[in-house]
């Protein structure tokens, strides 16, 4: 063999062929597609998770005021919950008081029968504001979670949407 020939055979030897690099890009592509919706629903069951937690913890410290106080904390204007319950929870019942959901977006208190009873409610991801009429499990990341004296309403259960 020449060294001329040896040249032309090494050169087609080195780097990869437009097809090799195109199946490689659909195969990267096909990856991709699956895992991108996984973890973003992943990230979405962890806000929810976080969510609910959060609730808990702000539910235990309406329970506990209103072991001290025989009611719950009476509000004028129902709201934002870092609005209307900071000043009654803080720092006595709760250290911290958790005023967002896992969306970033502001607890909901309702105060509905002047200190017998309360709502926590959570807009979720792009929730309109309203509280379903029927309560129960949801399928749907956008649908509110809701808290009230002592129990969820409205909560997340298995695989979910959207």
């Amino acid at each position: 063999m020449k060294a001329s020939d040896r040249r032309i055979h090494m050169k087609r030897q080195k780097g990869f062929t437009l097809i090799e690099l195109l199946i490689v890009v659909a195969i990267i592509g096909i990856i991709a597609a699956i895992a991108i919706p996984n973890l973003l629903n992943a990230i979405n069951r962890g806000r929810q998770k976080r969510t609910m937690a959060d609730m808990r913890s702000i539910a235990t410290a309406l329970e506990s005021y209103s072991v001290d106080f025989n009611f719950y904390p009476k509000v004028a204007v129902s709201g934002d919950l870092g609005t209307t319950m900071n000043s009654y929870l803080t720092p006595t019942y709760i250290k911290r008081m958790p005023t967002n959901d896992g969306w970033n977006q502001a607890f909901q208190f309702i105060d509905t029968i002047g200190g017998t009873s309360y709502t926590i409610w959570s807009k979720a991801k792009g929730n309109g504001g309203t509280i379903p009429a029927a309560g129960g499990p949801t399928t749907d990341f956008t649908a509110a979670i809701v808290f009230s004296n002592g129990q969820f309403y409205s909560w997340p259960e298995g695989m979910q949407t959207n």
